[in-house]
């Protein structure tokens, strides 16, 4: 389970406070995926990063009994001197898993060739990507992470295997996704919340929500 208990989070954007969540309080409960509707630039991001634990709430208290992902994309153990394969190695450490298992996974799954010996920073936005995708699948979680503002593949065949992959996954685990459009949320989610000026308003069906989000954004 995931827990957000009377949080808040904002910004100073030089020019005024940016509120993101305003005493927020929510429960995602394994089994239940849920997804999040939100407008560009109310903080989509921000909020998947908190439930990752990148950042922290301003107040209030985040808890988590789980094994919950980092956000699909997120690139941040990433060191860009080094290739895939040592990146991959180095990760496979951090987490307590088989190195050799990890290197050949992602090997196998992002298809990059020979770039997966050279260093992470010349690779191009898309074999970014996959790589970062790769890495996420690679290991197992309670709760998936996804964030569609992330940077996304156009590989044909990588986006087959990746899909597959994380059909499986979610046959067992839970996502949690964000989106400013409800057509995203209906491959993964049943129950979704409308995230919108700092309120966090939660509903057991994503037909609710799309109500109130449509009324919100066309209003």
């Amino acid at each position: 389970m995931l827990v957000f208990d009377n949080v808040s989070k904002s910004f100073w954007t030089g020019t005024q406070r940016k509120v993101i969540l305003d005493r927020a309080s929510f429960r995602v409960e394994l089994g239940n995926s849920l997804g999040i509707l939100a407008p560009n630039g109310t903080g989509k991001t921000t909020l998947i990063n908190m439930m990752a634990g990148l950042e922290k709430p301003d107040e209030g208290t985040i808890l988590r009994d789980c094994r919950v992902s980092f956000p699909l994309g997120f690139m941040g153990g990433v060191v860009n001197r080094l290739s895939a394969l040592e990146n991959s190695r180095f990760i496979a450490r951090l987490y307590g898993i088989d190195p050799d298992y990890l290197e050949a996974f992602c090997r196998w799954l992002c298809g990059l060739g020979e770039y997966f010996d050279m260093p992470v920073g010349t690779y191009s936005q898309g074999m970014r990507a996959r790589f970062s995708f790769a890495l996420l699948l690679a290991m197992e979680f309670d709760i998936y992470l996804i964030d569609e503002g992330m940077p996304a593949t156009t590989d044909t065949e990588f986006n087959r295997r990746a899909g597959m992959i994380l059909r499986e996954r979610l046959q067992t685990a839970t996502v949690v996704i964000v989106s400013h459009q409800a057509a995203t949320l209906e491959k993964f989610c049943r129950s979704a919340a409308v995230l919108k000026d700092g309120q966090f308003l939660q509903f057991d069906t994503l037909e609710e929500a799309r109500a109130l989000y449509d009324y919100q954004t066309h209003s």
